[in-house]
């Protein structure tokens, strides 16, 4: 395994302390998986103590004890990020993540320590000195075969979390679950055991899932085979859908499709990812209350206006109310480019939408809501909607903003106007005429208003 010199150096430093190190959990699994990592956790093996492994590291870097009640010192090298911790064995004492008595021992032996670890692929170590792999669980093995397997029932069962990790890593390096380890899981979910999960620590899986899968319908399809599916999930399952417009089935199978093209069109800003696979996912709840069927024919009249299902599930997930803000408008609008394009709607419609929606986000959401199907235009991966949209939108420079108002307070206080209730009226109504391109400048709003002001 190929080590930054500063990682060398420090097992060098812990070599002349008698102690050994071993890079251990994701790194060593991604470099099987022939995967770029940044965060190193390396278990140190013959220190006696955290307090003297503290003071070792210091001579390196500066060590951050925020982890010193679960046995982990934190320090950077050369940008990566390194949890260092003793090898250490977990009882389960109570509910949540925080309920477990943790015993460090330096002594202990590798197979042991490994056994506490979740699945077979990270559990698998690398001693730095002897640059050996430690494989006591065939963790390879299961990497080659693409297989999730969990190490130990007794240990897998006292952190629910790791039901979640499964789903996240199945969509992430398109693996499957071992036959012994979805029954576990399935008897974690039956025994309600993920209800004792702050909801934060459920949202980042989740992120994972949604932000680093190629295939994100993968994870969403294996929990529902754990049966651990929300609702608003679950309900989409088995809703009719038009076959001229969805030949693939039903809401749910749409969904999933839509999900994974968005994840080939996500960007480079991970906050902005997050809200697009969000909206995505929840693009078409409406649709559970609103699909109707009428001697045969199939609509779901207004269901991209019925937010409440969306709601209820980001708010599972978060009580980040930011989120659902920047959702909403990304669902309620949708439809919106096929209806423009469709109707080659002006310029004014297109700068009204910017005042409700960044249109630039909105086209890629409604591009995967558009390629989520197994039409012949989705096949060949064509929306010409979004592009002629996007293509308006940018001649405007509408994409990403709205149109700045021209017409603003100071030119109505410099017309001798006094600030009050019919400010707002005025700079309303001045800003609609620009919208439908009467107003193209600063100078033509100035004399928009002292015609408006002297009829």
């Amino acid at each position: 395994m190929k080590l930054p010199e500063s990682i060398i150096k420090l097992a060098q430093t812990l070599m002349d302390n008698e102690a050994r190190a071993f890079i251990v959990g994701g790194f060593v699994r991604d470099h099987f998986l022939g995967l770029e990592s940044k965060d190193i956790d390396i278990e140190i093996y013959g220190i006696a103590s955290l307090q003297k492994l503290s003071a070792v590291l210091e001579d390196l870097a500066p060590v951050h004890e925020v982890g010193k009640n679960f046995g982990v010192l934190k320090i950077s090298l050369d940008g990566y990020d390194l949890d260092i911790s003793l090898p250490r064995t977990e009882t389960k004492t109570g509910q949540g993540h925080k309920g477990f008595h943790i015993q460090t021992n330096g002594q202990l032996d590798y197979t042991t320590a490994a056994k506490r670890r979740d699945f077979t692929m990270n559990s698998i170590g690398y001693d730095i000195k002897t640059e050996f792999f430690l494989d006591p669980y065939d963790g390879r093995k299961d990497i080659e075969e693409g297989i999730i397997r969990h190490v130990d029932d007794k240990s897998f069962v006292e952190d629910p979390l790791r039901v979640l990790r499964a789903v996240q890593f199945a969509g992430r390096f398109n693996f499957v679950l071992d036959t012994n380890t979805l029954k576990l899981c399935q008897n974690m979910v039956e025994e309600k055991m993920l209800d004792e999960l702050p909801k934060e620590r459920i949202f980042e899986e989740y992120k994972k899932l949604l932000l680093r899968s190629d295939k994100p319908s993968q994870g969403f399809e294996l929990l529902d085979e754990m049966n651990a599916l929300y609702p608003e999930l679950k309900n989409l399952q088995g809703i009719p859908q038009d076959k001229a417009y969805h030949p693939e089935g039903d809401v749910w199978t749409h969904t999933m499709m839509s999900l994974d093209a968005m994840a080939q069109l996500r960007t480079k800003d991970e906050k902005k990812n997050l809200i697009l696979m969000l909206a995505v996912l929840c693009h078409d709840f409406g649709k559970v209350e609103a699909t109707t069927e009428v001697e045969g024919k199939i609509s779901s009249i207004a269901h991209e206006h019925i937010l409440e299902p969306t709601n209820s599930f980001i708010t599972r997930l978060t009580n980040e109310k930011s989120l659902l803000e920047e959702i909403y408008p990304l669902i309620k609008e949708h439809l919106v480019p096929s209806q423009l394009y469709q109707q080659k709607s002006k310029d004014s419609a297109i700068r009204r939408l910017s005042t409700r929606v960044n249109i630039q986000d909105l086209v890629l959401v409604a591009t995967a809501d558009h390629l989520g199907r197994t039409t012949t235009e989705a096949k060949n991966k064509k929306y010409p909607a979004g592009q002629w949209l996007l293509q308006k939108a940018k001649k405007l420079k509408v994409h990403e903003e709205q149109p700045k108002e021209l017409l603003l307070g100071r030119h109505l206080i410099k017309e001798g106007m006094t600030p009050g209730l019919e400010f707002k009226v005025i700079l309303q109504e001045a800003y609609d005429e620009q919208l439908e391109g009467k107003i193209k400048t600063e100078k033509a709003a100035i004399k928009w208003l002292k015609n408006y002001l002297n009829p």
